[in-house]
């Protein structure tokens, strides 16, 4: 690939690598080298871009297509490790540079989709370019960056063009600010125990996890609970204390909702710029934009999909609640339930029903093991593995670093970062990202970021079989990346229409429920024995508990994203009220006053499934089918798995999805898959 030379300079950010296999070094990065090292590479761009619009020749595939692919690379690049650390390593230094290097690049991206001669250039190719003299992918390049330019406002006037500009400089500012405040709201709280008969229900895990916890905040001999996930979910799950379990819950439902950390000032205006903006390109609304360049197409196909979800979810909802409440009254508990009882009493079900705790499951999942696990599943079914190096350095002491080789040809495949326990500075959840892009011979950099209970003094990292679903959906991410063999970097990986995106993470889950795959690893930490087959059978039996429920719930997430994206915001109001109106025929529990999901629905306002939250039970569908194939043909059936490699995972974004989907499976999916599956048909 066609490179400038990098300028001599002890900025790290703008030396080429001398690790092996061009690694990020993190151990020299620092905060003050991001914004020097923007300004170099996007000037360095805009000389790549200049050199293009006043190239002679006239504009073709290679040198206006393939050109403009190649110039931003670096700003990339750089941007992309800046979101990598401030996600997972956050500082100061470094939040206060998020308003400086968002709207930095945000119109260096303008400057870009509104350059007049390069879109004129784009579109000579656009128009004049027989498309059977492409390759699929080179004909997908072309229509995507035409498609790019005209949905960020190419083909406006200069007023309109300016306006532009503004409003995605303004929306650069606003995704990291509303993150920000959920962080500070999470990591302001702790909820401190100090008499131990307050800890009743609480399994030992727990139970020492908070003990550490509290010692860290300078409160030894006394408990502390948190809002972070590991913590958080096992009290609302076994603290017997119904008054504790409220007050952890109500701090966990009321996050940025109040004084400098409100985000509900931020989801008007995010909201009614991002309405604006649609409206700015001749959308109708937000979601339409979106919609327009996904699997679904449109907000009415999105409504659509979701009712059915619904009316199959909804009876089998209220039967879940039923039983809960008819125990609840068996034990002398509330009636009706609240929300903070409903996972505890869920559990409680969940052990008559089954016979077996949760908890029961952890001795079996200690994290080395289960990550092993994870690569001999990768082993079996595409060929490659995993081996950790201490050779490349990390941005934080917990990141482990992991060689993926192909294992018959012991050829380099990429990196991978794995980064899995909390700590202040690191959002809340799990996701993947790309340190490195796949790019022709270029090698991908992957890292998966999870917040999983840390090992104490006496115990390795137990983890919830929940936990160990979220290893393996990121993991399936992360192989989506780490497999991708695409000839252009903007089409590689997970570079795919967001409605596809998920189908690799949560196809990798369904292995977990089977025996032969939990054979693999999940033996006990203490004694090596096998997880005993009455467990792997329970876990299997109990995958479809509470199906309905968490079908309605992921129905009512949706549907919120929807009506917050699929209208004039202008007339909405108060976003308590709006949001209220919306989830209520969702609503299984009573509503408690000044608990809200939007102010801290990340993933929407912050993330990148604004108008597209649906997706997750869209590729449901489409993992559900796809596994099907898998269960008629062998778990670890080469020649499926072959096929789902080379037809899905290498192929990134190079062409349409539903064409890679019917050339693996043989056929479009079946939409009732997943249903069948849950057994809510």
């Amino acid at each position: 690939m066609d490179q400038a030379p990098f300028p001599t300079t002890d900025n790290p950010l703008l030396t080429a690598s001398t690790l092996p296999h061009a690694a990020a070094p993190f151990d020299r990065i620092e905060a003050g080298h991001f914004m020097p090292a923007l300004e170099e590479a996007i000037e360095d761009a805009r000389r790549r871009l200049d050199a293009i619009t006043s190239e002679s020749a006239p504009p073709s595939f290679e040198n206006s297509i393939v050109a403009l692919e190649n110039a931003t690379e670096e700003v990339d690049r750089i941007a992309g490790l800046f979101y990598v650390l401030l996600g997972a390593e956050r500082t100061d230094a470094l939040q206060a540079l998020a308003d400086k290097v968002g709207p930095k690049v945000a119109a260096f991206q303008n400057d870009i989709l509104l350059d007049e001669a390069l879109f004129a250039r784009v579109k000579t190719v656009h128009d004049g370019t027989d498309a059977t003299a492409l390759r699929p992918d080179q004909r997908k390049l072309l229509e995507d960056f035409y498609e790019t330019f005209v949905r960020n406002g190419a083909l406006l006037n200069a007023n309109e063009k300016g306006e532009l500009r503004a409003i995605d400089e303004r929306l650069s500012k606003l995704g990291p600010a509303f993150t920000e405040n959920i962080l500070k709201d999470t990591n302001a709280f702790a909820l401190f125990i100090e008499d131990e008969a307050d800890l009743g229900g609480l399994p030992e895990s727990a139970v020492s996890a908070a003990a550490e916890a509290a010692t860290a905040k300078g409160r030894e001999g006394s408990w502390a609970f948190t809002l972070d996930i590991p913590s958080y979910l096992p009290f609302l799950k076994f603290a017997d204390s119904r008054e504790l379990r409220e007050t952890l819950w109500r701090a966990y439902a009321t996050r940025a909702t109040e004084g400098a950390t409100d985000n509900r000032p931020l989801i008007a205006e995010r909201v009614g710029l991002r309405h604006r903006r649609a409206r700015l390109l001749g959308f109708d609304t937000h979601a339409g934009f979106v919609l327009q360049r996904r699997m679904a197409e449109s907000p009415e196909r999105v409504r659509t999909f979701l009712d059915e979800i619904a009316a199959a979810a909804r009876p089998a909802a209220e039967r879940d609640l039923s039983e809960l409440q008819d125990l609840s009254r068996e034990l002398g508990g509330p009636d009706p339930l609240m929300p903070w009882d409903f996972s505890y009493y869920a559990e409680k079900l969940k052990q008559r029903r089954f016979d077996f705790e949760s908890e029961a499951l952890r001795p079996y999942f200690a994290l080395g093991r289960v990550l092993e696990g994870v690569f001999e599943h990768a082993r079996r079914l595409y060929g490659v593995t995993f081996q950790p190096t201490t050779a490349l350095p990390v941005y934080h002491p917990d990141v482990q670093v992991f060689e993926v080789r192909e294992e018959e040809e012991d050829r380099f495949v990429g990196l991978l970062y794995g980064d899995f326990f909390p700590r202040p500075g690191k959002r809340a959840g799990a996701w993947m990202t790309v340190v490195r892009e796949q790019s022709g011979p270029e090698r991908p950099h992957i890292a998966i970021v999870c917040n999983f209970s840390k090992p104490s003094r006496l115990k390795p990292s137990l983890l919830t079989f929940d936990e160990v679903s979220t290893l393996f959906h990121e993991m399936g991410h992360a192989l989506h990346g780490l497999l991708s063999d695409c000839a252009y970097r903007s089409q590689a990986g997970t570079n795919v229409l967001w409605d596809f995106v998920e189908l690799p993470s949560q196809i990798f889950e369904n292995w977990i429920q089977e025996k032969e795959s939990l054979d693999l690893f999940a033996r006990h930490h203490e004694t090596d024995e096998p997880i005993p087959e009455e467990l792997a059978r329970k876990i299997k039996e109990s995958a479809k508990f509470l199906a309905g429920t968490q079908a309605l719930r992921q129905v009512s997430l949706g549907q919120l994203d929807l009506a917050w994206h699929d209208r004039d915001p202008a007339g909405i109001g108060s976003v308590d009220s709006f949001e209220d109106k919306v989830t209520e025929p969702f609503r299984l529990l009573p509503k408690v006053d000044g608990a809200m999901t939007s102010p801290s629905f990340n993933h929407i306002f912050a993330g990148g499934y604004a108008a597209g939250y649906y997706s997750y039970k869209w590729a449901e569908v489409l993992d559900a089918d796809a596994f099907e194939l898998f269960l008629e043909r062998g778990l670890f059936d080469r020649e499926t798995a072959r096929r789902f490699r080379t037809e899905i995972l290498s192929k990134g974004g190079s062409e349409p999805p539903m064409d890679l989907y019917r050339r693996f499976r043989g056929r479009e999916p079946d939409p009732k898959a997943m249903l069948r599956r849950d057994g809510l048909i």
